[in-house]
């Protein structure tokens, strides 16, 4: 083990891995959760996150962007992505496919410079799993330490997961008919709250740079496998000709 690996898994053992539970905080007693591996996404991942909202059904494109987004209106939507201004956070299959992502956007309002819009959608195989609380407590450790004071949701009113994680994170919850709104105000960074962070940063890049490892070894295999059918292939016709 190197000296990196051993210093994350120092800290994996140590570190609490902070929930936002009760108003940006784990409540005392509260049981820890299992880390999921969310990297932060960047420009280079654009096309990855056009074919996980492209996947979405007409259901969740309603659920997650409010109306019944059509294919150029997502396209539109992924174009525009700020990856200097805005976060962007992911978590990746084995075959580094994007199976749930949530976009951490900040006001450029400069009264509301200390505010932020959060959303997320989950592909449908990887429902059922936690993903979406676990990339709200990642987006929300992220604003956390970098200053925000408060994350908001505007959702409908019939998206229950997502009023539901924002409510079990301690947020106040307002409904206006077939729309809702959710606050959640957060406490002053602290170093649990950046130690946390940075364990949780290195630990998903980690879990992305094994994944494409294997997925390029995977790929070799594959590729000397088909070499190998070719040249035994090549000696079989050639033996047939002999034969001739």
């Amino acid at each position: 083990m190197t000296a990196n690996n051993e210093w994350l898994q120092a800290a994996l053992d140590t570190a609490d891995p902070v929930s936002t539970r009760g108003k940006g905080g784990r409540p005392p007693g509260a049981a820890k959760h299992l880390m999921v591996p969310i990297r932060s996404l960047g420009p280079s991942h654009r096309e990855r996150i056009a074919r996980h909202l492209f996947a979405l059904d007409a259901e969740d494109r309603y659920l997650r962007f409010g109306y019944p987004a059509s294919d150029e209106q997502i396209r539109r939507y992924v174009d525009q992505l700020d990856f200097d201004r805005d976060d962007i956070f992911g978590i990746y299959n084995r075959r580094l496919e994007l199976i749930a992502m949530a976009h951490l956007a900040y006001t450029p309002l400069p009264e509301h410079a200390n505010c932020a819009e959060f959303g997320v959608s989950v592909a449908r195989c990887a429902r059922g799993r936690g993903y979406g609380a676990r990339l709200f407590d990642r987006a929300v450790m992220h604003a956390r330490n970098a200053g925000v004071r408060m994350v908001f949701i505007h959702a409908l009113t019939e998206n229950t997961a997502m009023l539901r994680i924002a409510s079990n994170a301690g947020a106040v919850v307002q409904r206006d008919g077939s729309e809702s709104e959710a606050f959640l105000q957060l406490p002053p960074p602290n170093l649990d709250s950046r130690m946390t962070e940075i364990v949780e940063q290195q630990y998903g890049e980690v879990d992305y740079q094994l994944k494409r490892q294997a997925k390029q070894f995977w790929a070799f295999l594959a590729s000397v496998r088909g070499m190998g059918d070719e040249v035994r292939e090549g000696v079989r016709k050639a033996l047939g000709s002999t034969d001739r």
